[in-house]
């Protein structure tokens, strides 16, 4: 089969297709023909290497959707021939946060593409109990935008943030994927949403996702304006993907009580605090990744049924891969990069 592989660490250079075997499903497992994979910036992280234990040569790829071709013999309630996206989230199974429903939390936590061979290629088998079927009028580009973004969004703001009707979001970086997607999962809980993003076509792209007021980050001070347009409040909840850029500004921007959420980094990874404001206007700072499998089943069904509609900035076929990193690398995309084998 075709794949997008890296036999070492770098820029997008590295990334090269070659032929390599085609994976076996395992007795629990299944393997997916992959139809649509999308990026994330984690694909950037583990191609320019991250400590952590990967596969080498490493083909990436969290996000997957396609048709299940071959199913292992203890695998149950999949078929062959199904319109599956793929739950990235691999884990022990065992350990008490798995019991609890806390797979992000598990101390065997993986991810595929990741710690594993992942999606940009023709097949990759995954566990059974990770594929989930979509609708027949759901496309498989549409699915495969979905996984990492929309779970890590839902996540953060539904059980992380607790976010409520009535509430105010100020959502940073959201032109990108998994910020996109949380405007959107803000709005249907019936929260106000301010967001942040660079140029005026993203600002129009923003307000069109269903943010109330969007900054242009170039323009004003995000901070103090948020400052002035909730009468001097603050908001409730910080949406931060940033990192070294925006945390200030991130955490002036709170009203007492808030709340901020990270699921990331993006521009650094240290971000500075004065503990004084910390206790005195008793905000929390909440750390956050991924989803259970509940909470992506929850994402799923909101997308199914049209509440969240997934942002694709562009399609490519396989071949273009060092393209596609290229773009992301970049930072000039709306939403996500597809790849199609």
């Amino acid at each position: 089969m075709r794949a997008a592989i890296f036999h070492e660490h770098g820029g997008p250079e590295v990334v090269r297709i070659e032929e390599v075997p085609a994976p076996d499903p395992g007795p629990d497992e299944v393997r997916v023909r992959v139809r649509a994979s999308a990026l994330n910036h984690l694909d950037l992280w583990v191609r320019r290497g991250l400590p952590i234990e990967t596969t080498m040569p490493h083909v990436g790829g969290s996000d997957v959707a396609g048709v299940v071709e071959a199913v292992g013999d203890r695998a149950e309630g999949v078929a062959v021939g199904d319109r599956v996206v793929v739950n990235p989230s691999l884990s022990c199974g065992r350990c008490e946060w798995c019991a609890a429903g806390e797979v992000p939390l598990c101390p065997e936590y993986r991810i595929l593409g990741e710690h594993t061979n992942g999606g940009f290629a023709e097949y990759v088998a995954v566990p059974a109990a990770n594929v989930y079927r979509i609708p027949d009028s759901f496309s498989f580009k549409a699915a495969a935008a979905l996984p990492v973004s929309y779970m890590t969004a839902w996540r953060a703001l539904v059980t992380r943030a607790r976010v409520r009707a009535g509430e105010d979001v100020l959502v940073l970086g959201a032109s990108g994927g998994t910020a996109a997607a949380a405007v959107q999962v803000a709005r249907l809980a019936g929260a106000r949403v301010f967001a942040v993003t660079r140029g005026a076509e993203n600002v129009a792209r923003v307000r069109a996702l269903g943010a109330h007021v969007v900054y242009d980050r170039d323009e004003v001070d995000f901070s103090r304006q948020v400052f002035h347009d909730t009468g001097k409040r603050g908001v409730d909840v910080v949406v931060e993907n940033v990192g070294e850029a925006t945390w200030k500004g991130s955490v002036r921007a709170l009203a007492r009580g808030g709340r901020l959420v990270c699921y990331g980094a993006t521009t650094g990874p240290r971000g500075e605090i004065d503990l004084r404001v910390l206790f005195w206007k008793q905000v929390e700072i909440i750390g956050t990744t991924m989803a259970s499998r509940p909470e992506f089943e929850a994402m799923l069904r909101a997308a199914f049924r049209g509440d969240l509609v997934p942002v694709i900035d562009s399609v490519l076929p396989l071949e273009r891969a060092r393209e596609a990193h290229e773009r992301l690398e970049a930072g000039g995309q709306f939403g996500k990069i597809v790849l199609v084998p």
